[in-house]
């Protein structure tokens, strides 16, 4: 599927909108400043190389991190100020595809799918939960591994479960940390033409967090380059080709 944006960003409604946003970790700065907005539909990708505060810039934006200074709304929540039940509420409309899937190895892929269900959304019938899992699991295409085990998944497959056990509490946005990192070109292209599927049928805003420019290819409405903790550049993909930045030409190879 070619990645088209079907209205440009400014006629849709902002999902997040973040100002000045600094996080430090004792003298080392992450983030100086970073300002970004975020609209309906749109996949936004956040391209920089390893340490450039990409995914610090995530965690803050779920309250994994408070950050040191500037403002961070998100749905008309006012993330840093939340109190832990607010944080709940706020995290079930906000989705976290972690760069490792994050699975739990002791349970089967139903189990795993089950869990955010009954743990967030208090669902216990089997019926409905077996409903639920089997939906999520088709999306994926991975329907055939519902009961097995992560450890009897290849890298790609456990990507695309984390996807669907993400997906499975209906998200309003969706953010993915290095979601092809560690895979084949075969494997990345699947995951890539995977989240313009998922966005395509739930409608989500997504934030994808990346040094893989195959990726920022595949999946951007609008690319932001985030060197040493500031939103340097931004565009769509091609506009940032074109940029005759130094710090971009490693990712585009000239």
């Amino acid at each position: 599927m070619e990645n088209q944006t079907t209205k440009s960003t400014n006629t849709r409604a902002k999902v997040a909108e973040l100002r000045n946003v600094q996080k430090s970790f004792g003298d080392q700065v992450v983030l100086r400043n970073v300002n970004m907005d975020l609209y309906e539909r749109e996949n936004l990708v956040i391209l920089g190389k390893s340490g450039s505060g990409k995914s610090v810039l995530i965690k803050c934006m779920v309250g994994l991190l408070a950050p040191d200074g500037g403002d961070v709304h998100v749905l008309g929540y006012d993330v840093p100020a939340l109190s832990p039940e607010e944080l709940n509420e706020y995290r079930l409309q906000v989705g976290f595809s972690f760069q490792g899937s994050a699975l739990y190895d002791s349970m089967t892929i139903r189990e795993n799918l089950e869990f955010p269900l009954k743990r967030n959304l208090r669902i216990f019938d089997k019926n409905i939960l077996e409903e639920r899992v089997v939906n999520a699991l088709r999306e994926v295409g991975l329907e055939n591994s519902i009961n097995k085990r992560p450890a009897e998944l290849s890298g790609g497959m456990k990507k695309r479960i984390g996807i669907a056990r993400t997906l499975i509490l209906k998200p309003k946005i969706m953010l993915y940390d290095e979601p092809t990192a560690g895979l084949d070109p075969i494997t990345s292209a699947e995951i890539n033409e995977l989240i313009l599927d998922m966005r395509d049928k739930h409608d989500t805003a997504s934030i994808i967090i990346t040094h893989d420019i195959s990726s920022a290819r595949a999946t951007a409405d609008r690319v932001i380059a985030l060197f040493e903790g500031v939103n340097k550049i931004e565009g769509t993909f091609d506009e940032l080709r074109e940029n005759a930045d130094k710090e971009l030409a490693a990712f585009f190879n000239y």
